[in-house]
């Protein structure tokens, strides 16, 4: 199963949003098995994948609230379906603000308490792209529960963080200007 709403079609339909140039550097935040990585890399860009468990030897161990790269070192920061497990979505979001060049883009899938679009915004970047893709989360997250392929912790973290809150799944495309 795929770890993050809509798989490797959702992960193209997101790196669409912008125009990929070959060689642009790219972290890929949360990026568990590399899937994403693959999939940057076959459109020629310069990828490394950040997991505080990585899966896969394209990913290294890392904190992407913490993150080990120079300020305005990358071109690109994607992360699909993971701030949310960091427990701080706003601190995730000033650390791409904090390693994106001029001009780099954030591309972000992820759950919603309904403020990470303010959240985003209120960083500094442009949002070039946003759209509701709640539908496509909660058939993702019914399949798990479904075929029991969800992880036990993924589901009580959302019971604990997002108990009587209406939550959403967004994706945002924006630059750092």
């Amino acid at each position: 199963m795929n770890r993050h709403p809509g798989g490797e079609e959702q992960t193209i339909h997101l790196l669409k949003r912008i125009e990929l140039k070959k060689g642009m550097k790219a972290l890929d935040l949360g990026a568990g098995e590399g899937e994403t990585v693959r999939i940057m890399k076959a459109f020629g860009l310069n990828v490394q994948g950040v997991d505080l468990a990585p899966r896969s030897s394209e990913v290294q161990r890392g904190d992407f609230l913490d993150l080990q790269y120079a300020a305005d070192s990358m071109d690109l920061c994607i992360s699909q379906c993971a701030f949310f497990v960091s427990r701080d979505q706003k601190k995730a979001v000033s650390e791409c603000w904090r390693v994106l060049k001029k001009g780099g883009f954030l591309l972000l899938s992820d759950l919603d308490p309904g403020n990470l679009l303010e959240i985003v915004k209120e960083t500094g970047f442009t949002i070039l792209c946003q759209e509701d893709q709640t539908a496509l989360w909660r058939e993702y997250y019914l399949d798990a529960i479904w075929n029991d392929s969800f992880c036990c912790e993924d589901h009580k973290l959302l019971q604990k963080e997002y108990k009587g809150r209406k939550i959403g799944y967004i994706m945002i495309v924006g630059r750092k200007e």
